[in-house]
C-alpha cells in the first residue's frame, strides 16, 4: 500500500497585542503555507468573529471535496475519451452547531456543471460522476453525506 504525506504550516496572525486575553481581544486570522506555494489567508466564519474577506475552514472543507471530485472526474473523462470543455461547481455545505458551541458538517452537495464536446456521450458524462465520487480521497475520508447533483450539456 502506498502512503502519501502532506505537510502544511499553520500560523495564527491575529494577535492584536493582548493575545487571547478575552474572546473579543484577538483576530481569528491565520496563514496556511506549504513549501513553494502561495499562502492561503484564512479566518473563522464571521459568525465566530472572523474576517469575511478570508477563507474559513468550513469553506476550505467544501472546496476540498469539490476540487477532489473535479480532479477525479476530469481524470476519468480523459481516460474514457470524453472531452470536457468546461467544469464549474457551486458546492454547498451544511454545518450544524450544537448548544455547547461544537459543530459538525451534516452534508455537502456538489453541483458540477460540465460542458462536453459535441458528439460526446451525455450518459457517460453522468456515470463518471459516480465513479469520481467513489474514488475521491476527501469524500472517502468524511463521515457525512456528500451528494452529487451534476448536469452535462454539449458545447454550443
Amino acid at each position: 500500500m502506498k502512503h502519501h504525506n502532506y505537510a502544511v504550516q499553520m500560523q495564527w496572525i491575529g494577535n492584536t497585542g493582548e493575545g487571547t486575553k478575552s474572546y473579543a481581544s484577538y483576530r481569528r486570522d491565520y496563514r496556511i503555507q506549504s513549501a513553494g506555494k502561495p499562502a492561503i489567508e484564512g479566518s473563522s466564519d464571521p459568525a465566530f468573529l472572523g474576517d469575511k474577506s478570508r477563507y474559513n475552514p468550513e469553506e476550505l472543507l467544501v472546496a476540498s471535496l469539490s476540487s477532489c471530485h473535479m480532479l477525479w472526474y476530469l481524470h476519468l473523462c480523459a481516460t474514457n475519451r470524453l472531452v470536457v470543455l468546461s467544469y464549474d461547481d457551486n458546492a454547498q455545505g451544511v454545518m450544524e452547531e450544537g448548544r455547547d458551541g461544537s459543530g459538525k458538517f451534516v452534508s455537502v452537495e456538489l453541483r458540477p456543471k460540465v460542458t462536453i464536446a459535441s458528439g460526446g456521450d451525455l450518459k457517460m458524462a453522468a456515470a463518471l460522476h459516480e465513479q469520481a465520487h467513489a474514488k475521491c480521497f476527501i469524500a472517502n475520508s468524511v463521515n457525512f453525506l456528500v451528494e452529487i447533483s451534476p448536469t452535462a450539456t454539449y458545447a454550443a
